[in-house]
Protein backbone atom coordinates (compact mmCIF):
# COMPACT_ATOMS: atom_id res chain seq x y z
CA UNK A 1 0.00 0.00 0.00
CA UNK A 2 1.34 3.46 -1.20
CA UNK A 3 0.96 5.16 2.94
CA UNK A 4 1.53 9.08 1.24
CA UNK A 5 -0.84 8.81 -1.64
CA UNK A 6 -3.25 6.85 1.22
CA UNK A 7 -2.54 10.22 3.86
CA UNK A 8 -2.65 12.36 0.97
CA UNK A 9 -6.53 11.23 0.13
CA UNK A 10 -7.62 11.37 3.70
CA UNK A 11 -6.15 15.56 4.17
CA UNK A 12 -8.06 15.96 0.66
CA UNK A 13 -11.20 14.52 1.93
CA UNK A 14 -11.15 16.11 5.47
CA UNK A 15 -10.00 19.24 4.68
CA UNK A 16 -13.21 19.41 1.94
CA UNK A 17 -15.52 18.39 4.59
CA UNK A 18 -17.79 21.62 6.49
CA UNK A 19 -19.08 19.87 9.78
CA UNK A 20 -16.08 20.57 11.29
CA UNK A 21 -16.68 20.44 15.03
CA UNK A 22 -16.52 22.93 17.57
CA UNK A 23 -12.96 24.41 19.07
CA UNK A 24 -12.67 24.20 22.78
CA UNK A 25 -13.67 27.52 23.95
CA UNK A 26 -13.58 27.32 27.90
CA UNK A 27 -9.41 27.65 27.27
CA UNK A 28 -9.22 31.28 26.16
CA UNK A 29 -5.92 30.25 23.95
CA UNK A 30 -7.52 27.09 22.67
CA UNK A 31 -10.83 28.92 21.19
CA UNK A 32 -8.60 31.38 19.19
CA UNK A 33 -7.48 28.53 16.71
CA UNK A 34 -8.47 27.98 13.39
CA UNK A 35 -10.85 25.31 12.84
CA UNK A 36 -10.16 24.88 9.11
CA UNK A 37 -6.38 23.21 10.41
CA UNK A 38 -6.19 19.89 9.60
CA UNK A 39 -2.78 17.71 9.67
CA UNK A 40 -1.98 14.17 9.57
CA UNK A 41 0.85 11.59 10.03
CA UNK A 42 2.00 8.01 10.03
CA UNK A 43 5.17 7.30 11.49
CA UNK A 44 6.76 3.63 11.17
CA UNK A 45 8.69 2.13 13.56
CA UNK A 46 12.07 2.70 11.89
CA UNK A 47 11.08 6.39 11.77
CA UNK A 48 9.95 6.89 8.14
CA UNK A 49 7.17 9.17 8.02
CA UNK A 50 3.73 10.04 5.70
CA UNK A 51 2.29 13.36 6.10
CA UNK A 52 -0.03 15.45 4.66
CA UNK A 53 -1.85 18.65 5.49
CA UNK A 54 -0.73 20.83 8.44
CA UNK A 55 1.26 17.95 9.97
CA UNK A 56 3.98 20.56 10.50
CA UNK A 57 2.29 23.13 12.39
CA UNK A 58 2.22 23.03 16.09
CA UNK A 59 -0.78 22.30 18.09
CA UNK A 60 -1.23 22.19 22.22
CA UNK A 61 -1.38 18.17 22.64
CA UNK A 62 -3.39 18.99 26.10
CA UNK A 63 -4.90 15.35 27.24
CA UNK A 64 -2.35 13.25 24.62
CA UNK A 65 -0.15 14.40 27.07
CA UNK A 66 -1.39 11.80 30.02
CA UNK A 67 0.28 9.03 27.95
CA UNK A 68 3.60 10.04 28.56
CA UNK A 69 2.98 10.87 32.27
CA UNK A 70 1.13 7.36 32.58
CA UNK A 71 4.60 5.57 31.24
CA UNK A 72 6.95 7.55 33.84
CA UNK A 73 4.30 6.87 36.67
CA UNK A 74 4.12 3.15 35.46
CA UNK A 75 8.15 3.27 35.43
CA UNK A 76 8.32 4.49 38.90
CA UNK A 77 5.73 2.98 40.63
CA UNK A 78 4.65 -0.31 38.99
CA UNK A 79 1.40 -1.77 39.88
CA UNK A 80 0.88 0.62 43.49
CA UNK A 81 -0.15 3.43 41.05
CA UNK A 82 -2.84 1.23 40.94
CA UNK A 83 -3.96 1.50 44.50
CA UNK A 84 -4.90 5.19 43.80
CA UNK A 85 -6.44 4.88 40.45
CA UNK A 86 -8.28 2.73 38.48
CA UNK A 87 -8.57 0.88 34.96
CA UNK A 88 -11.89 1.36 34.08
CA UNK A 89 -13.90 3.11 31.26
CA UNK A 90 -15.38 6.30 33.48
CA UNK A 91 -18.76 6.33 31.03
CA UNK A 92 -18.89 10.19 32.75
CA UNK A 93 -17.30 13.38 30.72
CA UNK A 94 -13.73 13.78 31.46
CA UNK A 95 -13.80 16.50 34.29
CA UNK A 96 -17.05 15.36 36.14
CA UNK A 97 -17.05 15.14 39.96
CA UNK A 98 -20.06 12.97 40.18
CA UNK A 99 -18.34 9.40 39.76
CA UNK A 100 -15.55 10.62 42.15
CA UNK A 101 -17.65 11.31 44.85
CA UNK A 102 -19.63 7.97 44.16
CA UNK A 103 -16.10 5.80 44.32
CA UNK A 104 -14.57 8.08 47.15
CA UNK A 105 -11.93 10.40 45.46
CA UNK A 106 -10.54 7.35 43.64
CA UNK A 107 -10.85 7.98 40.01
CA UNK A 108 -11.89 5.16 37.53
CA UNK A 109 -8.52 5.63 34.95
CA UNK A 110 -6.02 7.91 34.59
CA UNK A 111 -6.77 9.50 31.48
CA UNK A 112 -9.98 11.15 32.75
CA UNK A 113 -9.14 14.67 34.19
CA UNK A 114 -8.91 13.25 38.43
CA UNK A 115 -7.23 9.99 36.92
CA UNK A 116 -4.75 11.97 35.46
CA UNK A 117 -4.17 14.75 38.12
CA UNK A 118 -3.26 11.31 40.95
CA UNK A 119 -0.69 10.43 37.91
CA UNK A 120 0.80 14.05 38.08
CA UNK A 121 1.03 13.96 41.57
CA UNK A 122 2.32 10.38 41.80
CA UNK A 123 5.72 11.44 39.95
CA UNK A 124 5.65 15.11 41.41
CA UNK A 125 6.21 13.71 44.87
CA UNK A 126 9.18 14.41 46.86
CA UNK A 127 10.23 16.78 43.23
CA UNK A 128 9.55 20.24 42.34
CA UNK A 129 7.43 21.03 39.50
CA UNK A 130 10.28 22.14 37.68
CA UNK A 131 12.08 18.91 37.79
CA UNK A 132 9.03 16.71 36.62
CA UNK A 133 8.16 18.73 33.78
CA UNK A 134 11.66 18.85 32.75
CA UNK A 135 11.30 14.95 32.60
CA UNK A 136 8.26 14.84 30.84
CA UNK A 137 9.97 16.94 28.30
CA UNK A 138 12.93 14.66 27.87
CA UNK A 139 10.83 11.63 27.74
CA UNK A 140 9.03 13.34 25.19
CA UNK A 141 11.80 14.31 23.07
CA UNK A 142 13.64 11.00 23.76
CA UNK A 143 10.48 9.50 22.17
CA UNK A 144 9.89 11.51 19.51
CA UNK A 145 13.80 11.59 18.24
CA UNK A 146 13.54 15.32 18.48
CA UNK A 147 14.62 18.34 20.67
CA UNK A 148 12.30 21.06 19.81
CA UNK A 149 9.47 20.38 21.90
CA UNK A 150 8.11 22.73 24.42
CA UNK A 151 5.44 23.88 26.49
CA UNK A 152 3.23 27.07 25.52
CA UNK A 153 3.23 28.77 28.61
CA UNK A 154 0.75 31.43 27.53
CA UNK A 155 -1.57 28.02 26.70
CA UNK A 156 -0.35 26.89 30.57
CA UNK A 157 -1.13 30.66 31.94
CA UNK A 158 -4.93 30.39 29.95
CA UNK A 159 -5.56 26.89 31.98
CA UNK A 160 -4.41 28.14 35.23
CA UNK A 161 -6.99 31.01 35.21
CA UNK A 162 -9.77 29.15 34.10
CA UNK A 163 -8.56 25.75 36.03
CA UNK A 164 -11.04 25.67 39.27
CA UNK A 165 -13.04 22.41 38.18
CA UNK A 166 -9.72 20.81 37.99
CA UNK A 167 -8.68 22.18 41.83
CA UNK A 168 -11.89 21.55 43.21
CA UNK A 169 -11.03 17.94 42.05
CA UNK A 170 -7.90 17.91 43.56
CA UNK A 171 -9.44 19.08 46.63
CA UNK A 172 -11.93 16.62 46.47
CA UNK A 173 -9.65 14.16 46.04
CA UNK A 174 -7.36 15.00 49.08
CA UNK A 175 -9.99 15.16 51.06
CA UNK A 176 -10.00 11.55 50.42
CA UNK A 177 -6.47 11.07 51.36
CA UNK A 178 -5.67 10.28 47.55
CA UNK A 179 -3.32 13.57 46.88
CA UNK A 180 0.16 13.69 47.94
CA UNK A 181 0.89 17.04 47.11
CA UNK A 182 -1.02 20.52 47.68
CA UNK A 183 -4.03 20.58 44.72
CA UNK A 184 -2.23 24.35 43.56
CA UNK A 185 1.13 22.19 43.05
CA UNK A 186 0.14 19.56 41.21
CA UNK A 187 -2.82 21.27 39.31
CA UNK A 188 -0.09 23.60 38.23
CA UNK A 189 2.21 20.56 36.81
CA UNK A 190 -0.75 19.25 35.29
CA UNK A 191 -1.71 22.85 33.01
CA UNK A 192 1.70 22.98 32.10
CA UNK A 193 2.08 19.10 31.07
CA UNK A 194 -1.03 19.87 28.88
CA UNK A 195 0.28 22.75 27.31
CA UNK A 196 2.88 20.84 25.61
CA UNK A 197 3.27 22.15 22.07
CA UNK A 198 3.71 19.66 19.29
CA UNK A 199 3.62 19.01 15.53
CA UNK A 200 1.73 15.70 14.31
CA UNK A 201 5.18 14.34 12.89
CA UNK A 202 6.72 15.26 16.49
CA UNK A 203 3.78 13.25 17.73
CA UNK A 204 3.80 10.52 15.66
CA UNK A 205 7.60 10.12 16.35
CA UNK A 206 7.02 10.21 19.95
CA UNK A 207 4.12 7.32 19.58
CA UNK A 208 6.41 4.83 18.64
CA UNK A 209 7.48 3.38 21.59
CA UNK A 210 3.94 2.18 22.01
CA UNK A 211 4.12 0.56 18.62
CA UNK A 212 7.09 -2.08 18.90
CA UNK A 213 8.70 -3.21 16.28
CA UNK A 214 12.27 -3.36 14.65
CA UNK A 215 13.68 0.49 15.01
CA UNK A 216 10.99 1.52 17.84
CA UNK A 217 12.21 3.51 20.78
CA UNK A 218 12.66 1.44 24.31
CA UNK A 219 12.12 3.20 26.75
CA UNK A 220 9.17 1.48 29.00
CA UNK A 221 8.74 -2.16 29.90
CA UNK A 222 7.01 -4.58 27.07
CA UNK A 223 4.35 -4.87 29.87
CA UNK A 224 3.57 -1.54 30.14
CA UNK A 225 3.35 -0.86 26.31
CA UNK A 226 0.71 -3.43 26.51
CA UNK A 227 -1.43 -1.66 29.47
CA UNK A 228 -1.11 1.16 28.34
CA UNK A 229 -2.40 0.47 25.15
CA UNK A 230 -5.00 -1.69 26.35
CA UNK A 231 -6.29 1.61 28.63
CA UNK A 232 -5.92 3.63 25.69
CA UNK A 233 -8.26 1.34 23.54
CA UNK A 234 -11.18 1.39 26.79
CA UNK A 235 -10.66 4.74 28.42
CA UNK A 236 -8.77 6.69 25.77
CA UNK A 237 -11.67 9.02 24.30
CA UNK A 238 -13.33 9.95 27.70
CA UNK A 239 -16.99 8.89 27.07
CA UNK A 240 -16.29 8.65 23.65
CA UNK A 241 -14.35 5.68 23.54
CA UNK A 242 -16.69 2.52 22.78
CA UNK A 243 -17.48 4.47 19.90
CA UNK A 244 -14.00 4.90 18.88
CA UNK A 245 -13.11 1.41 19.70
CA UNK A 246 -15.88 0.44 17.35
CA UNK A 247 -15.05 2.69 14.67
CA UNK A 248 -11.96 2.59 14.33
CA UNK A 249 -10.95 -0.39 16.21
CA UNK A 250 -7.29 0.90 17.54
CA UNK A 251 -5.72 2.09 20.83
CA UNK A 252 -5.96 5.77 21.06
CA UNK A 253 -5.50 9.40 22.73
CA UNK A 254 -7.18 12.01 22.35
CA UNK A 255 -6.92 16.17 23.69
CA UNK A 256 -9.49 19.15 23.84
CA UNK A 257 -6.22 20.72 21.42
CA UNK A 258 -7.90 18.64 18.90
CA UNK A 259 -5.03 16.09 18.35
CA UNK A 260 -5.26 12.40 18.57
CA UNK A 261 -2.45 9.97 19.12
CA UNK A 262 -3.66 6.15 17.71
CA UNK A 263 -1.92 2.82 17.60
CA UNK A 264 -1.49 0.35 15.39
CA UNK A 265 0.64 -2.51 17.31
CA UNK A 266 3.56 -3.40 15.28
CA UNK A 267 3.28 -1.42 12.40
CA UNK A 268 2.84 2.10 13.07
CA UNK A 269 1.76 5.75 15.04
CA UNK A 270 -0.90 7.87 13.38
CA UNK A 271 -1.25 11.34 14.85
CA UNK A 272 -4.19 13.40 13.31
CA UNK A 273 -4.91 17.20 14.31
CA UNK A 274 -8.11 19.06 13.78
CA UNK A 275 -9.20 21.57 16.41
CA UNK A 276 -13.16 21.28 15.91
CA UNK A 277 -14.54 18.64 18.97
CA UNK A 278 -17.37 16.52 18.68
CA UNK A 279 -19.94 16.28 21.74
CA UNK A 280 -17.34 14.02 23.63
CA UNK A 281 -14.54 16.53 23.22
CA UNK A 282 -12.49 14.71 20.90
CA UNK A 283 -11.18 15.24 17.45
CA UNK A 284 -14.44 15.33 14.82
CA UNK A 285 -12.60 15.42 11.96
CA UNK A 286 -9.36 13.40 13.28
CA UNK A 287 -11.65 10.80 14.15
CA UNK A 288 -12.91 10.26 11.04
CA UNK A 289 -9.80 10.48 9.11
CA UNK A 290 -8.19 7.41 11.42
CA UNK A 291 -11.70 5.68 10.70
CA UNK A 292 -11.16 6.15 7.17
CA UNK A 293 -7.02 4.96 7.87
CA UNK A 294 -7.95 2.20 9.38
CA UNK A 295 -10.36 0.62 7.06
CA UNK A 296 -8.01 1.22 3.90
CA UNK A 297 -5.05 -0.56 6.16
CA UNK A 298 -6.93 -3.59 7.66
CA UNK A 299 -4.85 -2.68 10.63
CA UNK A 300 -7.59 -2.93 12.66
CA UNK A 301 -6.46 -4.80 15.89
CA UNK A 302 -9.63 -7.19 15.64
CA UNK A 303 -9.01 -7.84 12.28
Amino acid sequence: MDLQQLVTQIAKDMIARRDRGIVADYIPELASIDPDHFGITIALPDGRIYSAGDSDTRFSIQSVSKLFTLAIALGKLGDRLWQRVGREPSGQPFNSILQLEHEQGIPRNPFINPGALVVTDAILQGHEPREVLGEVLRFIQSAAGDGDIRIDENVARSEAMHGDRNLALAHFMAAHGNFFNPPEKTCGTYFHHCAIEMTCEQLARAGRFLVGGEGAPRLISPASVRRINALMLTCGHYDGSGDFAYRVGLPGKSGVGGGILVIAPGRAAISVWSPGLNAHGNSHLGTLAVEQLARATGWSIFG
